[in-house]
């Protein structure tokens, strides 16, 4: 009977439909955990394949392609060194199954297959693959493993059954990305699996953005009584060997790192800056194009932009016009000096003018309004994507969620874009991660520390500057009191009446509640971002566009 295991728990990066670069990474792995000592190595959900392959599954070519890395890895594994634990997609019986393998000997000793497929918010597995029966334990050299995987742990029956079945350590692979206050909502839901099976509980997490998700990694385990057995780092790619030993009450970590998770502020820097970096690099951009206002919005994605690249690989532009103040400019250029970033300025006076000329006779005799403040930013978007299509880099957009929530920007204008860091940030958590970042330097990231937002972009009142004297506020209320509203017509669901209870003017909820439905078909024509809340712009809020529906006052 083994009574000791040396596990090594993979946290890394793998980039969806990459197989041959996730076989990679994990021989990679694998031979750093022999070096350790390592008897079994554990990787995250679907890690082969890369998570979530979404409809990629539905490819016959990319399900063997899967299943041909995961019998190659498995060969290897007749060198006598550390067995594995991955995952992949899997065609058995007709179906395709969200699978865990566990390669030993030379072979595959053993598959198990998802059996809670999760289907809400990002999720839509019940689209692509089939429910696996509910699993027995896995035997490895003597020890039964459970391996409930990832949603698998969300309710009480997969790991029940496992309990009663013999298993004694769960092992449980996880793509689960972050947002916030999902480090405690893990550790609720392990705890509660852990009290009631009894049983020990490893969670390993996969790192990385892909797409609009980021995975933070911070995978950590449970003693059977619910105490930490070890915690790994967020944002970070790293193995980790752990020491288990079997006593008269079951299996026990003796040894493992004990990493301290940030707090929120951190980890919603961190997450921004992880999604924007990933999706430039797994795409293949060579850098990042953005137009710098001078505002609060273009600033923080300038500076996420260098945390994420380097200031090589950044470049911000002024496109001035006649409402561009001075102090504009200035505050503009003192963020793109104090990140050091290449500044052009690019007037867009002449732009502006053409297009108008060309509309002259047609807008004959009619007064000037918001047409001709679009033109603006339209002339702006068309400049940037310019030259992003000359010279390669990616345009980041910069609109945050108070704005896009109730259509506070131009389409084919300040909306162009490939990617949107601070899509799901609420302008009033914009104004405190800008103060933040001035007084931290997160790790991993590339940029300075000290002041990289000027306190002068801070404190001014926000403007977009398409005609003399405006304020955000001529339109919108003050950020503080639309945030509060906009949480509870996104976030909570509620309704005119619930958010009036929280003192607000009842014709305003419904005036935002208007606002916020009308907008919808702009918001299905912007660009990807960053999720950082429950329910961000995607497949998490799938509001109809064409919709008359709108709550009673």
């Amino acid at each position: 009977m083994v009574n000791e295991l040396a596990i090594a728990c993979a946290q890394l990066n793998p980039t969806v439909g990459d197989v041959a670069g996730n076989l990679a990474l994990a021989r990679q792995a694998r031979g750093q955990a022999a070096e350790r000592g390592a008897d079994l190595v554990v990787f995250s959900e679907l890690f082969l394949s890369g998570y979530p392959p979404e409809d990629l599954v539905l490819r016959p070519a990319f399900i063997a392609e899967c299943r041909e890395a995961v019998e190659e890895l498995a060969a290897e594994t007749a060198d006598g060194g550390p067995a594995v634990l991955i995952g992949a997609p899997w065609a058995e019986d007709m179906s395709v199954y969200n699978a865990y393998c566990l390669l030993d000997g030379g072979r595959v000793s053993a598959t198990r297959f998802k059996v809670d497929l999760p289907n809400y918010g990002p999720f839509d597995e019940k689209r692509v693959y089939a429910a696996g029966p509910l699993p027995g334990p896995v035997p490895f050299r003597g020890v039964r493993l459970g391996i409930p995987i990832c949603e698998d742990i969300w309710g009480d029956e997969v790991v029940e059954c496992l309990e009663e079945t013999g298993a004694e350590l769960l092992i449980v692979p996880n793509g689960s990305p972050w947002w916030k206050f999902k480090h405690d909502l893990r550790l609720n839901i392990a705890v509660q699996r852990v009290t009631e099976s009894r049983l020990p509980l490893i969670y390993v997490n996969q790192l990385g953005g892909q797409d609009e998700l980021v995975f933070d990694g911070a995978s950590f385990a449970l003693q059977s009584d619910c105490t930490l057995a070890f915690q790994m780092p967020a944002f970070e790619a790293t193995v980790c060997l752990t020491r288990w030993v079997r006593g008269d009450a079951g299996w026990h970590c003796v040894d493992g790192p004990m990493a301290t998770l940030e707090d929120n502020d951190t980890l919603m820097w961190l997450t921004c800056v992880q999604g924007l970096r990933d999706y430039v690099e797994k795409t293949g951009f060579p850098g990042i194009v953005l137009g710098l206002s001078g505002g609060i919005d273009s600033a923080i994605c300038a500076a996420m932009a260098v945390d994420a690249l380097g200031s090589d690989r950044v470049q911000c532009v002024m496109l001035p016009y006649l409402y561009t103040s001075n102090a504009s400019l200035a505050d503009a250029s003192k963020c793109a000096e104090a990140l050091g970033v290449r500044y052009d300025t690019v007037p867009i006076v002449d732009a502006v003018d053409g297009f108008t000329t060309a509309l002259a006779s047609m807008f004959d005799g009619m007064p000037a309004g918001v047409t001709e403040e679009n033109l603006q930013s339209r002339a702006r978007g068309t400049i940037l994507m310019a030259i992003s299509n000359k010279f390669g880099p990616m345009v980041v957009t910069t609109g945050n969620k108070s704005e896009i929530s109730v259509g506070y920007s131009t389409l084919y204008g300040d909306m162009n874009g490939g990617f949107n860091p601070i899509k799901d940030l609420y302008k009033t958590e914009v104004y405190r991660l800008a103060a933040w970042r001035n007084a931290n330097r997160p790790k991993g990231c590339l940029g300075p520390g000290g002041i990289v937002i000027p306190e002068a972009i801070i404190s001014k009142a926000p403007s977009a500057e398409l005609k003399p004297d405006q304020t955000d506020q001529d339109t919108l209320p003050a950020y503080d009191v639309l945030d509060d509203i906009l949480e509870g017509l996104v976030e909570n669901d509620q309704s005119i009446a619930e958010i009036a209870e929280r003192g607000h003017d009842p014709a305003l909820v419904a005036r935002i509640e208007n606002m916020l439905y009308v907008a919808e078909y702009k918001r299905r024509q912007a660009p990807p971002g960053v999720k950082i809340t429950r329910k961000n712009f995607g497949r998490d809020r799938r509001y109809p566009i064409v919709n008359r529906f709108r709550d009673s006052v």
